[in-house]
């Protein structure tokens, strides 16, 4: 169930006690937004990135095998894509 929210003249947002509850987060947690179909999508940064799993669906590359370390990809994955962007940006 979704629920009204009113944005500030600072362009804060209170998150509703019923919303907070549900996403089991307290003063000063962090959450990670996005826009996304023109939706606002926020995910709190209390759960781990094995608790985020599938989130986005399949991974590109098909599911970690178990002796993969998740950190060790995402950070693979983070440095390939700064490199392309800075290839991007010196070529185009």
């Amino acid at each position: 169930m979704g629920s009204n929210i009113t944005i500030t003249s600072k362009g804060q947002l209170t998150i509703p006690k019923d919303l907070r509850e549900q996403l089991n987060v307290r003063p000063g947690d962090k959450c990670y937004a996005w826009v996304r179909n023109g939706e606002l999508v926020i995910i709190p940064r209390n759960k781990s990135v094995r608790d985020l799993a599938g989130i986005l669906g399949e991974p590109p590359a098909g599911p970690l095998s178990p002796e993969e370390d998740i950190d060790d990809v995402i950070m693979d994955a983070a440095v390939e894509r700064f490199e392309r962007a800075n290839t991007r940006s010196r070529h185009g």
